[in-house]
């Protein structure tokens, strides 16, 4: 908890790197004070800029080159990060205190930005800027209180209650500091989102123009939307394991009150469902701002600096290796069989229409949109993955990060963009849309037995992208519901932990499936001009236990702490 305090000076120091010397450049890099800092409303929201940073992007995290290539959708069914040694999945039951792998640097992090954010609630109180522009103070304020509830929510759903800090600590402090129960921590990000809410201008309910990516009403009322549904979920009801104050949420108001948390963003009408007519209008959508777009993450020079690799991430990540791309998130032949057909049917469905000949026809068109499989049309070709002679093919000529699982994504990528030589304008990460306010509601109204709301609001999802209008009931509707937040979502980071808040992650810890794709003559020999056949492999073995449902808290803050240990660890 010590390093919490040493965050402040690589802020200051941080500022100039992300473009403060344009602001004030009478002082050296290094001499930025928090004099300097709170006496210019320039270098004051420099600072909150920064705090940006805790907020979720492209990579997962910092700790090393490969996390910060790939996202969170390696650590559930939707893909399969195929360099194996370093795959430290939480489905494989590899996840131990002291090798959180994927996660490893998550904690440390978070708490690093709690601390940037509580010394400058209390730096800005008395501050310059509060006199000289108290109505942009009020904002910046709010922003950082976001920040800081975006924090802790990501800390209690990776690891149950965790010790709440809302100030800096000083010198004679206890640096040890308790974990609070999971309904407190709940009770205290909502609080902060209130209050964030109550500093924001109705003027502030979206951010557009220069102030795109910057939090609004809307991305607070999100966040709530959000962290009450998770808290309403199966996994923090005491009749579950692991059970107990770190876990629990026992409010019997949980369905309306996270009902009510959604309802409210929905009826202030400022945000719209785009539409499409085809898995490119749905592609697009995600290349640029646009009406459902709650809060996204700018990921382009002109706006609040992203520490992150602007050329590389996530074209060249994700792209095929004959579009010049590493192609190393592979979504799973599971989680491509999951998409539904045109008509609405699952692939299994009487009346599907679904052909074991052509397992890529006449599906729902997110599929397309999202998933990148033999025979797409991508960047102006076909996608070849089969041997031999295949450009996307494991042998490809200088093919290093081949798609073991026979697919990469396709979800973000910029076609119109060469890889290596130009980066996407204005491509958000998005953080809040539209249709999970929608699914949020469907889910808490189906669970308080107004089935007709949820199946309105559920289907307003599923109708977008051309699927039939829900029509199932009971434990069908609510899987109805699941689905769409699977689909829609995907990739978005919400799927990890939407398994897990329903208990369904061991459901799904099935062993990871993937495609091979071979071109044969009539003997069944490879043949570069012969038939096309695909077998179905399997690329992992995973299982899973109910430790895995949530993260152990670090070993190595255990042992400064003494702070009590998560189930299971």
């Amino acid at each position: 908890m010590k390093k919490i305090k040493l965050a402040i000076l690589f802020v200051l120091t941080s500022l100039v790197s992300n473009g403060c010397m344009d602001v004030l450049d009478t002082k050296p890099g290094n001499a930025y004070s928090d004099v300097d800092i709170y006496s210019n409303i320039e270098l004051t929201e420099r600072y909150v800029f920064y705090a940006y940073n805790s907020t979720e992007n492209w990579g997962m995290n910092f700790a090393d080159w490969w996390t910060r290539r790939i996202n969170i959708e390696n650590a559930s069914d939707e893909a399969w990060f195929h360099f194996v040694p370093q795959n430290f999945l939480i489905t494989r039951a590899l996840i131990a205190p002291n090798n959180l792998g994927f996660f490893r640097n998550k904690w440390a992090s978070y708490y690093s930005f709690v601390g940037v954010v509580n010394q400058f609630l209390v730096d800005i109180e008395d501050a310059p800027v509060a006199k000289s522009n108290p109505e942009e103070v009020a904002i910046l304020k709010a922003e950082m209180l976001y920040l800081r509830a975006n924090a802790y929510a990501k800390l209690i759903n990776f690891h149950g209650g965790v010790p709440l800090i809302d100030k800096p600590f000083q010198l004679g402090d206890d640096f040890v500091v308790p974990r609070s129960s999971y309904e407190d921590c709940v009770d205290f990000i909502v609080k902060d989102l209130n209050d964030a809410i109550a500093l924001l201008p109705d003027s502030k309910m979206t951010r557009t123009g220069p102030e795109f990516g910057r939090v609004s009403k809307g991305a607070c009322m999100a966040l709530k939307s959000r962290v009450l549904l998770y808290a309403a979920s199966e996994l923090h009801d005491p009749a579950t394991v692991p059970n107990g104050p770190l876990y629990d949420y026992t409010k019997p108001t949980k369905w309306q009150d996270a009902a009510d948390a959604a309802k409210e963003l929905i009826d202030a009408n400022a945000y719209s469902l785009v539409p499409v007519s085809s898995p490119k209008d749905y592609q697009d959508m995600f290349l640029k701002p646009n009406s459902e777009l709650i809060l996204g993450r700018p990921y382009s020079p002109e706006f609040p600096n992203t520490p992150n690799d602007f050329n590389t991430l996530p074209d060249k990540a994700q792209s095929p290796h004959s579009s010049g791309g590493w192609g190393l998130s592979n979504p799973t032949h599971n989680f491509v069989m999951d998409f539904k057909m045109a008509n609405g049917k699952r692939v299994n469905e009487p009346g599907s229409g679904y052909d074991e000949n052509a397992i890529y026809a006449n599906r729902e068109l997110r599929m397309y949109a999202n998933i990148n499989f033999q025979g797409a049309d991508f960047r102006g070709g076909l996608l070849d993955y089969s041997s031999p002679g295949g450009a996307d093919a494991k042998e490809a000529p200088g093919q290093i990060h081949y798609a073991a699982t026979g697919y990469n994504l396709r979800k973000f990528l910029d076609e119109s963009i060469t890889i290596d030589v130009e980066q996407s304008p204005r491509r958000p990460y998005p953080l809040a849309r539209l249709p999970e306010i929608y699914l949020n509601y469907a889910e808490a109204q189906f669970h308080l037995g107004n089935e007709e709301e949820a199946r309105k609001y559920v289907s307003m999802v599923a109708q977008r992208v051309g699927l039939p209008a829900i029509q199932s009931s009971g434990q069908a509707l609510l899987e109805d519901i699941k689905y769409e937040r699977q689909m829609e979502l995907a990739y978005e980071g919400h799927r990890f932990f939407d398994l897990r808040r329903w208990m369904d992650a061991d459901k799904i810890a099935e062993d990871i499936q993937g495609v091979q794709w071979k071109r044969v003559d009539a003997n069944g020999n490879l043949d570069k001009t012969g038939r096309l056949v695909m077998t179905k492999v399997q690329i992992e073995n995973r299982s899973f236990v109910v430790a895995n449902y949530y993260l152990p808290i670090p070993l190595s803050e255990v042992e400064k702490t003494g702070i009590l240990q998560n189930y299971g660890y």
